[in-house]
């Protein structure tokens, strides 16, 4: 409960930003210590995985490649000394020599990632081995090389045979070393992942928690500060600004410092204002009485010109109608003509894979014709052989090894034969295809042209749309001129109106004077105490536009000239403002004194 009351009081010290900026604060503090946290957690990790994969796989890769290297030399250190051809030695020891020369820079590898001193023992083994086994398999060599077959399969049989088992098992034994490496890291991995997640969710867990009690905390102040819901409080300013001075505001018992409690002590002062404002209002209505009759005829006119103008907006909407379907007529008329671009481009590229696919056919006969004449000369060769065959058959009697020579030439031919034979039909067939193709791509381009002249007439059509509407255009345009002619005649009789109002103005001037007192309780900006006065010398506008808001506003755009042409109304500017102020005061009079209710 201290800790409640102290968390109270530091809030009622702060302001509302401040009181959510401490609460984000603490917020973020929390999310940062869990993104800290996490990222911690995920270097440990990819720290593990670089030692898996930099460290134990490639060692064991390395390894991988060793063993093959070894028992690629030993394979043809035993091949070297069971052959006593020469022909076979050379190609033998260069093979050796390749396999021993890949095994130097793999040890050397491996070495460089050695880790432990368990690690660098067994690597040492297998250093010992390997280098006990090039001795072994250069003596192999050197009495391979010098025809004594036999001490040379003995010397293979027995001392290389024994170091390269020695080699292969501290291989092996290294080989299970880095699987084990691996299944640690990886173990220590998982464990890094678990331990991580469980502090990430329970710091999750306290800053949710923390969150929550700092937002209910924060709210249930912010609440006795309003003396409400905002909504509410912006529901009761919205209807004093409104003019509803009626509105119910329910407060707490003992409620005098919140929001709400200073809203309904303005909403009582405000009322009491606008009672002392009623009461000046009702001799205000006294003198625009004498005002009214000669609005009248300014309120005739008005409407005069409200109806020019209207019929003037009906010829901008029919004419912007126009210039819209102008513009989507011009707009698809463009994606046609994208859209016959197109389809001739893609006319070309049929063609143009004819073209290929003819070339095609063309290559594929020349080859047909090349592997004619390859099985020509088969069929050539093979009857020599057979006559040769023969020959051998008759001198060789029973003696017949070089029968099987020529018997397999004739099978090595006839296979070739065979497979030429299979390439034609193949050939022949492709050839079919291609000119199926050809044919198909053809039909294609025909019915591309075809729909490049479709385009091509549609586009047509839509530009004479097009003229059309510039002629519809050119009719309205005429329509405008006509219904700006009128309004510029209203506008100056309005003008002449305005004259002889603005004497009837002057006795509203002392009236005005006392509501301008009756108002001044309201406290203004700094300069803006005349401004209500001012404010309703030019609310003529206002009660024009509660015929045609619209209307006046496009009068007013379309041709102001008339008014600032009247030589009358630039000479006595100051008996004109008056006159406006004046309207709005007698359609106050007119409407009643029941009018007030609702204000």
């Amino acid at each position: 409960m201290k800790i409640l009351s102290r968390l109270h009081g530091t809030l009622e010290r702060l302001s509302v930003g401040q009181q959510l900026s401490a609460a984000f604060a603490v917020v973020l503090v929390l999310t940062a210590v869990v993104g800290g946290v996490g990222l911690n957690g995920l270097s440990r990790v990819d720290a593990q995985a670089d030692a898996l994969a930099g460290k134990w796989l490639l060692g064991v890769g390395v390894l991988a490649d060793t063993r093959t290297a070894l028992v690629d030399a030993h394979e043809y250190e035993v091949k070297h000394s069971r052959t006593a051809d020469a022909s076979y030695h050379s190609e033998y020891e260069e093979k050796i020599g390749t396999a021993t020369k890949a095994v130097v820079p793999l040890l050397a590898a491996y070495e460089s990632l050695l880790a432990s001193d368990d690690e660098r023992v067994l690597f040492a083994k297998l250093g010992k081995g390997w280098v006990t086994y090039q001795q072994a398999q250069q003596r192999v060599v050197a009495l391979g090389r010098e025809k004594k077959q036999q001490d040379a399969a003995d010397i293979s049989d027995g001392m290389a045979s024994m170091a390269f088992d020695t080699t292969i098992g501290a291989l092996n034994a290294l080989t299970k070393f880095g699987f084990e490496g691996g299944k640690a890291a990886a173990a220590e991995t998982t464990a890094v992942y678990a331990r991580t997640r469980q502090l990430m969710f329970g710091l999750l867990a306290t800053a949710m928690l923390l969150g929550i009690g700092l937002a209910v905390l924060i709210t249930r102040h912010l609440i006795a500060q309003l003396g409400g819901e905002p909504g509410t409080a912006a529901e009761v300013a919205k209807a004093v600004a409104g003019g509803d001075l009626t509105t119910s505001i329910r407060l707490k018992t003992g409620d005098t410092r919140s929001l709400m409690a200073i809203l309904a002590s303005m909403q009582g002062s405000l009322a009491a204002t606008v009672t002392n404002v009623r009461r000046g209002s009702e001799n205000v209505a006294t003198a625009s009485a004498q005002i009214a009759q000669g609005n009248q005829d300014l309120s005739d006119r008005t409407e005069q010109q409200a109806s020019a103008l209207q019929e003037t907006a009906a010829t901008m909407d029919e004419l912007g109608t126009t210039v819209r379907n102008n513009a989507d007529n011009a707009k698809q008329a463009n994606q046609l003509a994208l859209g016959a671009s197109a389809v001739a481009v893609k006319g070309g590229a049929v063609v143009s894979q004819v073209v290929e696919t003819m070339k095609g056919i063309n290559a594929s006969s020349k080859k047909i014709s090349d592997i004619i004449s390859v099985i020509d000369g088969i069929a050539f060769q093979t009857n020599i052989l057979a006559l040769n065959a023969a020959v051998e058959a008759a001198r060789a009697g029973e003696q017949g090894r070089g029968f099987a020579v020529v018997a397999s030439e004739v099978r090595s031919l006839a296979q070739r034969s065979a497979a030429a034979a299979r390439e034609i039909k193949t050939l022949i067939s492709a050839s079919v295809e291609r000119v199926e193709a050809g044919t198909a791509l053809v039909d294609q381009a025909g019915h591309t042209m075809d729909e490049i002249v479709g385009a091509i007439k549609r586009v047509t059509d839509i530009v004479g749309e097009i003229s059309a509407a510039s002629a519809e255009q050119s009719t309205g345009v005429a329509q405008v001129g006509q219904a700006v002619t009128a309004m510029d005649q209203a506008t100056q009789q309005n003008s002449a109106m305005v004259e002889e109002s603005a004497a009837a103005a002057h006795s509203l001037q002392e009236q005005a004077r006392q509501l301008v007192e009756a108002v001044a309780v309201f406290k203004l900006a700094q300069g803006a105490q005349p401004r209500p006065v001012v404010a309703t010398r030019t609310s003529v506008a206002p009660a024009v536009e509660r015929r045609g808001p619209n209307r006046a506003t496009n009068v007013s755009r379309l041709n102001p000239g008339p008014a600032r042409t009247n030589p009358t109304a630039r000479s006595k500017p100051a008996p004109v403002a008056p006159v406006k102020a004046a309207l709005p005061v007698a359609a106050a009079a007119a409407t009643g004194a029941d009018d007030w209710g609702s204000f």
